[in-house]
């Protein structure tokens, strides 16, 4: 069994960020990626709001530089989810999904969160048909077509002013009559009348459609009139779920099953560190995510110097 001072389950940018204090603290390091690095940023077309690139950059950029910015250090970084994470302060066992088990003194969560479905009857017949939960990704397939995006956030938002560059027509479907995301987004969406419609008030209340998507069921909260809504593709943007069924049953959580952490990024259990979107926090944004990191790297390094003592 491979026996680190810190295993960091996640690469994105709390994920690195982390591995990357403390690699450069002198502690032994094994970086769980599931995926490709960079997390949630790859999904993001470009990030206009992230200090030191007034001109914006492309997500997939950015998470790049995160990447490479740990070239040269002595990390692990083993591919692949893990199942569990168990054991106490200084003797943590951490479980890969092929069977491997590591030995860690102290752990760091940085698994992030998932798009949410709308859970609608359908809605996993229909992912790859019409449906999709990342615009970045899927986008381009509805050339010039017709789309909606759903949610009321900074994604929504951001995803709908990318799908209106290439789609025909975009519908944005919002449950309230305001939006949580940034009044700067909204303002350029309200300025495209032509290729952009809102529909405020309304929730979907049913994806038609057999082999494809073909069309969605709305209604207005409000006054109860429903509508036959024709569209190629649906992009989802209704919130997140945190990544945490791998870890132990009794690290407390939020009544969303975020992880409840102190300012230092301490959890519940002692040796065990939250970063990120995983966090129960107000705000889920990449710098947020990465000043989590730091923070989460230096208590866990004043942590494994308590323990040796």
């Amino acid at each position: 069994m491979k026996a680190y001072d810190a295993v960091v389950i996640g690469g994105g940018p709390a994920g690195i960020t982390a591995a990357l204090y403390l690699a450069r603290s002198g502690c032994s390091v094994s970086l769980f990626e599931q995926l490709t690095p960079g997390g949630q940023v790859l999904q993001t077309e470009s990030l206009e709001n992230y200090p030191g690139y007034p001109q914006g950059i492309k997500g997939y950029e950015l998470a790049d530089l995160f990447a490479a910015h740990l070239d040269g250090l002595d990390i692990d970084r083993p591919t692949g989810a893990v199942e569990s994470v168990s054991g106490a302060a200084g003797r943590f066992s951490v479980r890969a999904g092929g069977g491997e088990e590591y030995a860690a003194k102290t752990v760091l969560v940085c698994s992030g969160a998932r798009h949410r479905q709308l859970g609608l009857e359908n809605e996993d017949r229909l992912v790859g048909r019409g449906v999709s939960y990342c615009a970045l990704c899927d986008g381009n397939f509805f050339r010039g077509q017709t789309v909606a995006v759903v949610g009321g956030g900074n994604a929504a938002l951001e995803e709908s002013l990318y799908l209106a560059k290439i789609v025909d027509k975009l519908h944005l479907i919002h449950r309230r009559e305001g939006f949580r995301g940034l009044k700067v987004y909204q303002d350029r969406l309200e300025s495209m009348p032509d290729k952009v419609e809102i529909h405020r008030n309304t929730v979907i209340t049913s994806l038609d459609g057999d082999a494809q998507l073909t069309s969605l069921s709305l209604r207005n909260v409000q006054n109860g009139a429903e509508e036959k809504l024709p569209v190629d593709g649906l992009f989802v943007y209704v919130g997140f779920a945190p990544v945490t069924s791998f870890l132990p049953q009794e690290l407390q959580r939020d009544d969303q099953g975020f992880i409840v952490t102190d300012t230092e990024m301490r959890t519940s259990i002692p040796g065990i560190f939250a970063a990120g979107d995983i966090r129960s926090k107000l705000c889920r944004q990449v710098i947020t995510a990465a000043g989590d990191g730091a923070t989460a790297a230096q208590a866990a390094f004043v942590f494994l110097e308590q323990l040796h003592a």
